[in-house]
């Protein structure tokens, strides 16, 4: 480790309470014991409130008020660290292993009674996500430093309507619906796009370099183009659901459904969604059965019956088929 690691855990390692001699503190972080020497002088030389008890019993400790330094942690932020680091690891957050050496070091610098409490709330929550590969991870980090740096990619991506190479300024990453998705502009089209990030098939470093604009929301921009404009009435589908709060409660956790929400009571339901969406919504709908009752529009109820009266023929032709066999 560098000199600045050494005395930043030699910080966390006193933080504890406990005096610690010289040689328990060389041991700890498995370094010489003139490091630990060094180290200390340096702190003390910076302003940090070390002080050296002799004799038996004796050690370097910190004075009880630097516990309360805002660059330390009580127990209540150590918790929501920890936690907060289940949901970005499953997340498939790009940096994992920085964040797990994160943690590693909150965990290793608290003492026996700061530990236990840590680990139990640690254990006590769990997060379920569609599992991330490390090809994926690694576009993540290249996305993310790039638009960190303002330096461009080269990229090749295999989905939606225009598939190929570009090259691309990324202004940003987020996930959604256990989804990554990038926003930036495309120079191939010369406008803002997002993409899918599983869906990009390599990314290369480009020669050139850009600026966000300011006052960019990679967040916002992502949504406006999953959900329609509520203002433009040729896109807007307007749905109207009646059904129990549990159902409704349920319909509103969907990715699209919830998101789309405009207006909500105890027993009812209306929606903003695209019009293109009527072609699939049917599908969404029609496991809650009778437990829901479409009030508008009218089209949409039309296109149910559709879509039942397919899926029964279809099944029907299965369950033919089938016996033919037999």
């Amino acid at each position: 480790m560098s000199k600045a690691d050494n005395m930043l855990s030699i910080l966390w390692l006193l933080q504890s309470g406990k005096r610690m001699t010289a040689r328990q503190l060389a041991d700890e972080l498995e370094i010489h014991i003139r490091t630990v020497y060094r180290c200390i002088d340096s702190l003390c030389a910076s302003g940090a409130p070390v002080i050296a008890d002799s004799g038996p019993g004796g050690g370097y400790r910190m004075l009880g008020r630097f516990f309360e330094s805002p660059l330390l942690f009580d127990m209540e932020e150590q918790k929501a660290l920890v936690q907060a680091s289940v949901f970005a690891k499953e997340a498939g957050y790009p940096f994992t292993d920085a964040l797990v050496r994160a943690i590693d070091k909150l965990k290793l610098y608290t003492n026996e009674e700061q530990l236990s409490r840590i680990v139990r709330h640690s254990d006590g929550i769990s997060v379920i996500y569609p599992s991330v590969d490390e090809g994926l991870k690694a576009h993540l980090r290249m996305l993310e430093e790039a638009s960190a740096l303002g330096r461009s990619l080269l990229m090749d991506y295999a989905g939606g309507s225009s598939p190929g190479n570009r090259e691309f300024d990324p202004y940003g990453i987020i996930h959604w619906k256990g989804c990554w998705y990038t926003a930036g502009y495309c120079r191939l089209r010369q406008e803002l796009r997002s993409f899918r990030v599983d869906r990009i098939r390599s990314l290369a470093p480009s020669a050139s370099r850009f600026e966000r604009p300011e006052g960019f929301s990679a967040k916002q921009f992502l949504m406006s183009n999953l959900l329609p404009d509520p203002r433009d009435a040729e896109v807007r589908l307007t749905v109207r659901i009646q059904a129990d709060a549990q159902v409704l409660n349920e319909l509103c956790q969907h990715w699209m459904f919830g998101h789309a929400l405009a207006k909500r009571t105890d027993r009812e339901a209306l929606f903003i969604l695209d019009r293109s969406s009527l072609r699939f919504v049917p599908y969404f709908l029609l496991p809650y059965g009778k437990a829901l009752t479409i009030l508008e529009p009218d089209m949409l109820i039309g296109r149910l019956a559709e879509v039942r009266a397919e899926m029964a023929a279809h099944y029907e032709t299965m369950r033919s088929n089938n016996k033919q066999e037999r």
